[in-house]
C-alpha cells in the first residue's frame, strides 16, 4: 500500500496547459520532484511539503514524474500532455447512480489510470426511451438511477479531462416499447424476432424511423444530460436477417448506416461502437466513429488471439484507438494474485500490441462480467498494480501506442536475419504466445527498435482470462544487436513491476554482435534500441 500518492489534476493536459499534480499523505520533510521523459531528466524542482506540485508547461508527449526522498523514490505518476487527448482511448466506467452520491472516488480513478473516456454504463431510462423515466427511476433491469446523479457524475468526469460517454444499445427494444417497433423487426429463420432473451428485441438499425429516433435520442441525451458523446452498442448477432417487411438485411451493412447516421447528427460527438467478437471490424473499423473497440469472445480464448485482433483493428482502423474489452471473469474463480498475473499478461498483450484494455472503472471496480453492475471491488494489491500498469503505458505512449509502430520480428529477429534478438538460457524464445516460452516481439519506432519481452515460462497454457501460474524464470537473458559501423547502441530497459521507466544496460562486444545482458524477467519488459544514438544521449 503506497503512503504518499502523486495524483496529475487532470488525465491529459493541453501543452499550454500548466501542470499540476497533487500529492496525498505526504509530510513537508524535504524533497525533489524529478520530470522524465523516456528515462531522461527534463525538469527538477524542489519539493516544500505543500498539497500541489507545479510542474508549468510541457511539450507534447509522456512524462514520468517522481518525487523522491533522500534520493529514494517515495511515491510516482505519469502524465500526458497532447494537443487531442482523443488520440488515444485509455477507457473506464461507471455503473451506478444513486441519488446524491459524490462523485469523488470516480474522479480519482480518472486521474489516478489516466482516462481518457468513462462508459455510463445502463444509465437510461430504457433502451427505446432514453430520458422517459423523469428524475429518479428504475432502469430497465431494476437498478435505481438518479438523472441528477449522472449529470454531476458527467460534468465531474468532464473537469477532470476524460469525455463521459453514455451507454445506447442500436436496436434493443424492451416490452413495453415492442409494439411501436416490431415492424422493424429482425427476423430469425423460423420468423420470430431475434431477442436478448426475453428482455429486448432487436430491430434493424438502419430502418429509417428507427435511425431517425435513435438520432434524436442521443441528441437530446446529449443536450440534457451533458454526454461528450456515447457508447454505442450492440449483442453480436444477427449477421444476415429478414425484416418484418421481408427485406433481407446485411446487418454489418445496417451498422456502417447507422454509425454515419449518429454522426451526422452529432458532428462533434465522441463516437464508441462495439464490435463484438470482431463483428463487423472489417465493415465499421474505418466509419466515422472515435476508436476501434472490439468485446472479444470465444473463440478469441488466447493471448496471441487477442494480439492478432488488436493487429487488425489498428490495420483497419487507420489511426484511431484501439481498445478491446477483455473482461477478467477470472477473479470471481481464482485467488487475486493468480488473476493479477492474469491480468498483467492481458495488459502486456495488447499494450505491446497497440491496443488498450477495459477493465477499470467507478471508484474501486474491475469488470468481469459483461452486464457491467456485477464488477469486481479490487483488492489493494490489484489496486497498486493498475496505477503502475497505466502509469507505465502514459510515460511510454510513443513506443507503445503510436499508430507508425510496425512490426519487424520476421526482418531483425533469428539467425537469418541476426540483427536484434534475445537468448535465453532456460527458456525457449517464441515470436508466438506459446506457453512455457517467452513470447518476443520486435518493433520499429522511428530509427529506434523496441523489443518487447513477455514471460510465458511456467505456464501451462496460453489462456488470457485464466489462473495464472507464477511467473517462471527464463534463466540469463541476452540482447544481441548487429551495431551500426561508428556508433555504440544504446539499450535501456523499462518494467512496469520494476522501476517502471527506462535505465541504460551495460553492452559489450562480442564480434560484430553488440552484446547486453538484460534485468530478470517478471511478466513484461520493453527493451528500448537505439542502433545511432545521439552522442549527448548515449549510455
Amino acid at each position: 500500500m503506497i503512503m504518499i500518492e502523486l495524483l496529475p489534476e487532470r488525465a491529459s493536459f493541453q501543452p499550454d496547459a500548466e501542470v499540476r499534480v497533487e500529492v496525498r499523505g505526504a509530510d513537508a520533510a524535504p524533497a525533489r520532484v524529478r520530470v522524465l521523459r523516456l528515462g531522461e531528466l527534463v525538469r527538477e524542482l524542489p519539493y516544500d511539503g505543500g498539497s500541489w506540485i507545479e510542474l508549468g508547461t510541457l511539450p507534447t508527449g509522456g512524462y514520468g514524474v517522481e518525487l523522491l526522498r533522500d534520493d529514494v523514490i517515495a511515491a510516482r505518476t505519469a502524465i500526458e500532455v497532447t494537443a487531442d487527448a482523443r488520440r488515444r482511448l485509455r477507457y473506464g466506467f461507471v455503473a451506478a447512480y444513486p441519488p446524491g452520491a459524490d462523485a469523488t472516488g470516480i474522479v480519482d480513478t480518472v486521474r489516478r489510470l489516466h482516462l481518457t473516456g468513462v462508459q455510463f454504463y445502463d444509465w437510461a431510462y430504457r433502451h427505446a426511451e432514453l430520458l422517459g423515466g423523469g428524475e429518479e427511476y428504475l432502469d430497465a433491469l431494476g437498478q435505481p438511477v438518479s438523472l441528477d446523479t449522472v449529470r454531476r457524475y458527467a460534468a465531474a468526469v468532464g473537469r477532470s479531462g476524460a469525455d463521459p460517454l453514455g451507454y445506447a444499445a442500436v436496436y434493443a427494444v424492451g416490452p413495453a416499447e415492442w409494439p411501436g417497433w416490431e415492424h422493424d423487426a429482425l427476423l430469425d429463420a423460423a420468423g420470430r424476432p431475434y431477442a436478448l432473451g426475453d428482455f429486448l428485441f432487436i430491430v434493424d438499425p438502419a430502418s429509417a424511423d428507427w435511425l431517425a429516433h435513435f438520432r434524436a435520442e442521443l441528441a437530446a441525451a446529449a443536450a440534457e444530460v451533458g454526454f461528450a458523446g456515447f457508447h454505442l452498442d450492440q449483442y453480436g448477432y444477427p449477421k444476415h436477417a429478414v425484416r418484418a417487411d421481408g427485406a433481407l438485411v446485411d446487418v454489418a451493412e445496417s451498422f456502417a448506416t447507422m454509425i454515419a447516421g449518429v454522426r451526422e447528427e452529432l458532428p462533434d460527438a465522441r463516437l464508441v461502437f462495439n464490435q463484438v467478437n470482431d463483428f463487423p471490424t472489417w465493415r465499421t473499423a474505418s466509419s466515422p466513429q472515435d476508436a476501434v473497440y472490439i468485446e472479444p469472445w470465444e473463440p478469441q480464448t488466447t493471448l496471441g488471439s487477442l494480439a492478432a485482433t488488436a493487429t487488425r483493428a489498428r490495420l483497419l482502423g487507420g489511426e484511431r484507438p484501439v481498445v478491446l474489452a477483455a473482461y477478467q471473469h477470472v477473479y470471481d474463480a481464482a485467488p487475486t494474485d493468480a488473476a493479477d498475473r492474469a491480468t498483467r499478461l492481458t495488459m502486456a498483450t495488447l499494450f505491446s500490441h497497440g491496443a488498450t484494455q477495459l477493465l477499470a472503472g467507478e471508484a474501486d471496480r474491475i469488470l468481469v462480467d459483461p452486464y457491467y453492475v456485477r464488477n469486481h471491488v479490487v483488492e489493494p494489491s490489484t489496486a497498486e498494480m493498475l496505477r503502475r500498469w497505466y502509469d507505465f503505458l502514459v510515460e511510454h505512449d510513443e513506443l507503445l501506442l503510436d499508430p507508425a509502430l510496425s512490426d519487424v520480428t520476421a526482418a531483425y529477429a533469428g539467425d537469418y536475419n541476426g540483427d536484434c534478438d534475445v537468448r535465453c538460457t532456460a527458456a525457449v524464445v517464441s515470436e508466438e504466445a506459446v506457453a512455457g516460452t517467452v513470447w518476443r516481439r520486435i518493433t520499429s519506432a522511428g530509427d529506434r527498435l523496441v523489443v518487447h519481452l513477455v514471460n510465458l515460462v511456467g505456464q501451462e497454457d496460453a489462456l488470457w482470462d485464466a489462473a495464472r501460474a507464477p511467473f517462471g524464470d527464463p534463466g540469463v537473458i541476452e540482447l544481441r544487436v548487429r551495431p551500426v559501423r561508428g556508433r555504440v547502441p544504446r539499450i535501456r530497459v523499462a518494467d512496469p513491476d520494476a522501476e517502471g521507466r527506462l535505465i541504460d544496460v551495460p553492452c559489450v562486444a562480442d564480434g560484430d554482435r553488440v552484446v547486453a545482458t538484460l534485468p530478470r524477467l517478471a511478466a513484461w519488459q520493453v527493451v528500448l534500441v537505439e542502433l545511432a544514438p545521439d552522442e549527448g544521449n548515449a549510455g
